[in-house]
């Protein structure tokens, strides 16, 4: 019976569609995290009578035909890039961005590394880095001797030095945008790598059409809902439960034909 395998399928899906859900929930205090969503498609059908074939000698066609589904698959986990509520701290050199965008940091391989989460800090020689210590690109350095930094929403940064009165502009932070956000590859630790599928990355300042603004002191939360992930869990959770409620009534049901006399 195809019915024992089809439900396998369904209990796999579902399996993703929890593991998916479960890894949300755990990512509600990730600075910047985006949801994740499943999606599904059904498999390929056999045809037990083709739908469009001829049924007689007069040319009669079959209306619907007899096609029997043999299950479901993942067909893609995909992000969902919404805007994250924003939230102050007492860090001059938080920024979150207000709209679309991201910013580069230059990863030790060489490679870049993209991310929303502006949780940023100064290392031992006064550059600006992320929490692992990867520098914002390009690089901005801040003297010893600054007293306040200022960073406006098109992303300038200006130092307030000992003895001056003032301020000393030490750069630009730029932000790029993707065509397709969603191709991004997830690295871990709120970052990103670019693939073929988003499209190569293009930079501007903050504030040009199409880029968001930033905001000094703040961070970006997670678009994470709580009570619609706990339903779509329940609701997976369900369709696990049913599915392999298939399995156990074909097992009933091969039992009956196995003790047939």
């Amino acid at each position: 019976m195809k019915s024992l395998s089809i439900a396998a399928t369904g209990m796999l899906a579902q399996q993703l569609n929890v593991e998916v859900i479960s890894n949300n929930i755990a990512n509600m205090n990730t600075t910047a995290y985006k949801r994740q969503r499943a999606e599904f498609q059904d498999l390929i059908y056999q045809n037990l009578r083709r739908v469009g074939s001829t049924s007689s000698d007069a040319g009669t066609i079959v209306p619907t035909g007899i096609q029997i589904g043999v299950g479901v698959k993942a067909g893609s986990v995909y992000r969902i890039a919404t805007q994250g509520n924003l939230t102050p701290t007492d860090n001059p050199y938080d920024l979150a961005i207000q709209g679309d965008g991201y910013f580069r940091i230059e990863l030790p391989s060489g490679d870049d590394g993209y991310t929303r989460a502006g949780s940023f800090q100064l290392n031992e020689s006064g550059e600006i880095v992320t929490a692992d210590g990867y520098p914002l690109s390009p690089s901005i350095t801040v003297p010893e001797d600054t007293r306040d930094v200022s960073i406006n929403s098109q992303g300038q940064i200006e130092a307030f030095l000992d003895g001056q009165t003032d301020p000393t502009v030490l750069g630009q932070i730029e932000i790029v945008r993707f065509f397709n956000e969603a191709g991004l590859e997830a690295q871990g630790r709120s970052l990103f790598l670019e693939t073929p599928a988003s499209g190569a990355p293009i930079a501007d300042t903050p504030g040009a059409e199409g880029y968001g603004t930033l905001l000094q002191g703040y961070l970006e939360t997670s678009n994470v809902d709580s009570v619609g992930e706990i339903t779509q869990l329940i609701s997976a959770q369900r369709a696990y439960e049913m599915n392999a409620k298939v399995i156990t009534s074909t097992d009933e049901m091969l039992s009956v034909a196995s003790n047939m006399r």
